[in-house]
């Protein structure tokens, strides 16, 4: 007797199994995810001995990386795209996804490589004319709008194509599933069909996916740890320029950052972000700070802005645009206990210009000299660039990757740069260094000091 496919009751938005509907979710808690999915019983089979190779016997393979015809884009993807990889890319709808993938699309085709672009949201004259304002030849370029996950695969089989590009992971679905597209079910049994072809017949994978309101990639968990790469495009709808950043890659550094310039035909690389980043009031003004930031292995500065003002209310606001809002307050609290300046009772706005966003724990240094020159209302001496974690004791910690830092700062001709005492000394000419132990003993540094109103 043919047993009856069992249904279960899936959360939408982690992936929570129940065997009855609930309104709430008791995992991640929300409310009104559960979805009905039915769950095919499989086949009883017998289980072969896996064969088990010793770790010195296995040998190494080469992988021979396909350019993607940019160079900011190869950054990312840690030196270009290696075959049989399975990449996710994801960003807000309208921020450039698909027009970034055809464009390496047209990349491939023009070196005379097939491309299968499988498209589920978009028709074909759609995207013929989207590539027409982009320029794209398509001489080997071939689309197709099936969203059913086996003809996909299957016509992907039969057409050998060097990259396989879907758009989106959200709108193909297979047909053994009762489950709608976009489903947590579908969306996992949808990658690992593309997982699986990607590594058996060695040919590059891209994927496109939906981000929630929260800035993360729609679907389970799971669909971020299956793939090799996690790619983030980020970008203000105010702003020409485009971030993609990698937060997972296991073919190269993960927080690489690659930066595109948006316009009506298409996007185009940043070679010098710096310049883009900073404006030519940085540390000249009370409150701006050129900070040396350092994004997976590029060096970039950034202006940091600070403004301190009191206040007459008893709630002093904080606002931070770019930096977390709590290592704001973290350092308030370390400049008033170590150097006894009332922070507490102000009002404190942050800000880094253009738009981007930092975590790194070298913007401390820089947010802390851009809060003392707000409070002092004195700019820094020169053009001064800094970087530097900062402590609860208040003392200044090393940071990865000095040199590239401030090999970056003197390019744009900046006079001094200050840094952690720990990362001296450094092989670098041409350029004051100045190192800094704590936030209360300025060594070497007398000359800022003065200027801040710190003796």
């Amino acid at each position: 007797m043919k047993k009856t496919a069992k249904v279960v009751y899936v959360c939408q938005s982690c992936g929570f199994n129940s065997p009855k509907w609930l309104g709430r979710c008791p995992t991640c808690e929300s409310w009104n995810t559960f979805a009905e999915e039915r769950a095919e019983a499989a086949p009883a089979q017998t289980l072969g001995r896996a064969p088990s190779v010793a770790y010195g016997q296995i040998e190494m393979a080469d992988f021979p990386r396909l350019s993607s015809g940019t160079l900011e884009f190869d950054r990312v993807l840690g030196g270009g795209i290696v075959p049989g990889s399975l990449v996710l890319l994801g960003g807000e709808p309208g921020v450039g996804k698909s027009t970034l993938l055809l464009q390496v699309a047209e990349a491939l085709s023009a070196r005379g490589l097939k491309v299968l672009y499988v498209a589920g949201e978009e028709s074909l004259q759609q995207i013929k004319l989207r590539g027409e304002r982009l320029g794209v030849s398509g001489s080997g370029l071939f689309l197709s709008c099936e969203t059913c996950i086996e003809r996909a695969v299957q016509e992907a089989s039969a057409l050998s194509p060097a990259l396989l590009i879907v758009d989106s992971i959200q709108t193909v679905y297979a047909e053994r599933l009762g489950a709608v597209p976009g489903s947590v079910g579908q969306i996992r049994e949808c990658c690992a069909e593309l997982l699986e072809y990607a590594k058996r017949k060695n040919v590059p994978t891209f994927l496109i996916g939906h981000i929630t309101k929260d800035g993360s990639i729609a679907g389970p968990k799971l669909l971020e740890h299956i793939v090799d790469t996690v790619l983030y495009f980020e970008g203000d709808r105010n702003q020409n320029h485009k971030i993609v950043r990698a937060v997972k890659n296991r073919f190269g550094p993960a927080n690489e950052l690659g930066i595109f310039q948006m316009s009506s035909s298409g996007l185009s690389p940043v070679e010098n972000a710096s310049r883009m980043f900073l404006s030519d009031n940085a540390s000249r003004v009370p409150g701006s700070v050129a900070l040396c930031s350092l994004e997976g292995t590029r060096p970039v500065l950034v202006e940091v802005q600070a403004l301190v003002c009191r206040t007459n209310y008893g709630n002093p606001r904080r606002v931070a645009n770019g930096i977390d809002p709590n290592r704001v307050s973290l350092l308030l609290a370390v400049i008033e206990k170590r150097l006894g300046l009332p922070m507490m009772s102000s009002d404190v706005f942050v800000n880094l210009a253009g738009g981007l966003n930092l975590s790194e724990p070298a913007l401390d240094l820089a947010l802390v000299v851009a809060l003392l020159s707000s409070v002092k209302d004195k700019p820094l001496l020169g053009r001064t660039a800094v970087f530097g974690e900062v402590g609860l004791g208040g003392e200044v910690r090393p940071v990865r990757l000095p040199d590239a830092r401030v090999k970056e700062a003197s390019g744009l001709g900046f006079e001094r740069v200050v840094l952690p005492a720990g990362n001296l000394p450094l092989n670098q000419v041409g350029i004051e260094l100045a190192g800094w132990s704590s936030l209360s003993d300025w060594p070497g540094c007398l000359d800022t000091r003065a200027i801040m109103g710190l003796e």
